[in-house]
């Protein structure tokens, strides 16, 4: 069994976590979120509650409080070891005290200590945050509320020690959330979608620039809550100044007006509609036992390892001819299809594809270090651009070292990120993609992988922007800091942050400019905006808090670099999270209140609360995990592989409840199994040894022979259509086609019009179907048909029209010859 540090099960003790409640404002691109976490002792003795939970990764958290009976206490921001023993000091001398602190590996985990909570007790802790809002594909903005924490593989030999995570099953979650939410924009507010049911959206004027939005009575916490937010003309570019606190001393980040400028670059479309013929791709691919959990969090849905396997299909019928390719995989090991990376023809990605098909989630924990090392040791290739794909469902407990390994490497490449499922670390995700100068995006829901990576294909294949600089004018007597790193990657449409603070005053009129200059395919560009100096009314400190943030991340940053001065580093990390207020990898927030109390005698009883996973079995935390806290850490000895019996879950419960266990078992069971497989150590030797337990434990549960559904779903017509593409880009005359197309050879080789050759004929088929049945899927499959279409003007002698025309005749369709572009 696990060593758990002393904390008492769940089966035995109450939780105190009752309820959450959540209030979101967004306005244009910023929100501002508040959460209200209740809290009841019901035990007869005073309790610790720790609880363990996610945050973006690029929150800044800029407000802690809590409310005993009618006392309030506002917690400070101080450096984290002192914070630390005040709070263990106030516990031993029988005061309340409340401590929040931001994990050591990653900055999107944050644990909540609650202390000395007196028997009979309620207490309301308010939580406050802002951020900024990711660009979708379709312009809507995301908002992530993240409900799901899973464990975290903490690789062997990494420093530092891993959060305790305690999880349970979606369905006993034992606090409940309620969400509303507040958008307001110059620009009317179009519609907000969600994963989740909503009440209707409620418009406050009649311009509809101002709306409100709710969760629906009754959700069930078992998914991240993700709202879609989206403006008519969206995002123009923006600037707002947000004037200095008064109560700051003048010349500081607080005390200076701040200036956040949001930049839409548009590109000329002479060069947007040329896609490159050259490049090195680089796919990497988490096969971990996590990969082989359900996508979409049901029970008969498509596995996440399945999609990625469809996905790497799209993507190597999508490479352009003349470019170099290979595919990394990682778990506890990693391996690679190709020794080095090859040129990419249909020999190479004939022999990719099959093993691609061959790849399971089974190689056990997520060690993604060591690939990504491996990757920057080859040499890049001359005139071969590399881009790296990451495929991970993001639960790796050094995220820091990862990204910064990223950095050091952002010279040579470009790194495109996807988190796949829920709980996926979006402080990983997002620092991959922005240190790597790319672009990344999330999984979650009901969301098809596809669609997603193939934009992030366009924008690798368009060319890499170079040489962005950014200048101001300012009025006389004004200068300007920058707080943001330089700018590194600029992508068609998607919004560039840049945070400034402005010393000085000036007696001209209060205007000014910046300029981004940057070179594309060889073509000077610049992108200016013009704005007020005069301050935004109603922003609070929201601008000063997110540039705070922004150097904060960066100075942190430039501490793990440093091997010397980093005591100056984190003195001027701590002293700016003090000043702002907000967080920071060497802070903590802390709380005490000071009424008189009475020393504790004996050891306080040790709560931890219980946090929304996917994953049932401890087993997604192998050996490398540590069970946390402080001084009382120790690593742990081993793991289960099992999780222990829940009264609810017991042989004879109800239907519901079941269902709940065959289905996260249904899911774990092949990772369970990979990692024995991978030689983890654990008590279970096998398969035999992994049923024996099963059966003795849960004698109403059995599993099919690969731990899944028997029956599977035949494969999707489009992708069907895809596998028999050609890396040329053309299709053949075969009855596979033919079935693809639903039918017969006789019926396809009687409708060629004559004197058309057969691959010409078939590929102008394909091309058909596409446009014809499969407009839906258009983002898929746009740049195969662009190959396919490069291909056809190359067969000079092809009777084009005719073949359309026939093609519609046998299809059924009524697609124009101008619409394939041909």
């Amino acid at each position: 069994m696990m060593n758990r540090c002393g904390l008492l099960t769940v089966n035995k003790e109450p939780v105190p976590l009752k309820s959450i409640e959540v209030e979101l404002e967004v306005r244009d691109h910023v929100a501002t979120v508040v959460s209200t976490l209740n809290y009841e002792n019901k035990e007869d003795k005073p309790v610790e509650a720790v609880f363990v939970f996610p945050l973006p990764g690029d929150a800044a958290v800029c407000h802690f409080s809590a409310k005993l009976g009618q006392t309030q206490i506002v917690a400070e921001v101080k450096e984290k070891q002192e914070a630390r023993e005040e709070y263990d000091d106030a516990l031993s001398s029988g005061q309340q005290a409340f401590l929040l602190e931001e994990s050591q590996q990653s900055p999107d985990i944050f644990s909540l200590s609650v202390g000395s909570l007196p028997p009979g007790e309620s207490a309301s802790i308010r939580l406050e945050y802002v951020t900024e809002l990711a660009v979708q594909a379709d312009d809507g903005l995301r908002f992530s509320l993240p409900a799901v924490l899973n464990p975290r593989y903490q690789p062997q030999g990494s420093e530092g020690s891993s959060v305790q995570v305690t999880s349970v099953p979606a369905s006993l979650v034992p606090y409940s959330l309620s969400l509303s939410a507040r958008v307001s924009s110059a620009r009317p507010v179009s519609k907000v979608e969600s994963s989740c049911s909503l009440d209707p959206l409620q418009y406050l004027n009649t311009d509809q620039t101002q709306a409100t939005i709710k969760l629906s009575a009754g959700h069930k916490f078992d998914r991240d809550v993700e709202l879609l937010i989206y403006y008519k003309d969206a995002h123009q570019p923006t600037a707002v100044v947000e004037a200095g606190q008064a109560s700051a001393k003048q010349g500081s980040l607080m005390g200076d007006p701040v200036v956040m400028v949001s930049l839409y670059p548009e590109f000329p479309q002479s060069v947007m509609s040329t896609v490159a013929s050259r490049g090195e791709f680089v796919f990497l691919l988490d096969r971990s036992g996590s990969m082989g959990c359900s996508l979409n969090n049901r029970e008969h849905g498509e596995t996440r390892i399945s999609s990625a396997r469809d996905t790497l299909l799209l993507l190597l019928k999508s490479l352009p001819m003349g470019c170099y390719f290979n595919i990394y995989s990682f778990g506890s090991s990693f391996e690679h299809i190709f020794p080095k990376s090859v040129e990419y023809s249909q020999q190479t990605m004939e022999e990719a594809l099959k093993k691609v098909e061959e790849m399971d989630a089974n190689l056990g924990g997520t060690e993604i270090l060591m690939p990504i090392r491996h990757i920057y040791s080859q040499p890049c290739i001359p005139n071969q651009p590399r881009q790296l794909f990451v495929f991970t469902d993001g639960e790796v407990g050094n995220t820091k070292e990862v990204v910064d390994l990223v950095k050091r490497n952002s010279g040579s490449h470009r790194c495109f990120s996807f988190g796949i499922g829920e709980g996926a670390s979006s402080a990983l995700i997002n620092g991959l993609a922005k240190e790597g100068g790319g672009h990344a995006q999330f999984i979650t829901g009901t969301d098809r992988m596809q669609p997603k990576v193939m934009q992030s294909l366009r924008f690798a294949l368009q060319p890499a922007v170079v040489d962005v600089s950014v200048t101001w004018d300012l009025p006389k007597g004004v200068s300007v800091t920058a707080l943001s790193p330089p700018i590194t990657a600029l992508f068609q449409g998607q919004r560039s942050l840049i945070y400034a603070q402005l010393t000085g005053q000036s007696s001209e009129p209060a205007e000014g400019s910046v300029t981004v200059k940057y070179s594309l395919a060889g073509h000077p560009s610049q992108n200016q905006l013009n704005f007020s100096l005069k301050p935004a009314e109603d922003t609070g400190s929201t601008v000063h808090r997110l540039a705070a943030r922004t150097l904060i991340r960066s100075l942190e940053m430039e501490e793990r670099e440093k091997r010397e001065e980093k005591d100056g580093v984190k003195k001027k990390v701590v002293e700016l999270s003090v000043q702002s207020g907000v967080s920071s990898s060497f802070t903590a927030f802390i709380a005490v209140n000071k009424t008189d109390g009475e020393a504790i005698q004996g050891p306080l009883l040790r709560r931890n609360i219980q946090t929304l996973s996917m994953h049932l079995f401890s087993a997604a935390a192998p050996a490398g995990f540590m069970a946390c806290r402080r001084r009382r850490c120790t690593p742990m000895q081993g793991f289960s592989v099992l999780p222990q019996p829940q009264p609810h879950l017991r042989a004879g419960g109800s239907p519901l409840e079941q269902q709940e266990l065959v289905s996260q078992m249904k899911c774990l069971r092949k990772p369970v199994m990979s990692l024995i497989n991978a030689g983890a150590k654990s008590r279970l030797s096998g398969r035999h040894s992994f049923e024996q337990q099963l059966g003795s434990r849960y004698p109403d549960v059995s599993l099919n022979d690969d731990g899944a559904t028997a029956s599977q779903s035949p494969r999707d017509p489009l992708l069907q259509l895809v596998s028999l593409q050609k890396a040329s880009g053309c299709w053949q005359l075969d009855p596979a086609l033919a079935a693809a197309l639903g039918k017969t050879s006789e019926e396809v080789e009687k409708s060629k019009p004559a004197l058309v050759n057969n691959e010409g004929w078939a590929t102008i088929l394909a091309l058909i179907w596409l446009h014809g049945f499969k407009m839906d899927a258009k983002e898929e499959w746009e740049l195969l048909a662009m190959k396919a279409v490069s291909w056809l003007r190359a067969q000079n002698a092809l009777r084009v029209t005719d073949c359309v025309d026939a093609g519609n005749a046998l299809l059924g369709s009524s697609v124009q010859k101008d619409a394939l572009g041909l």
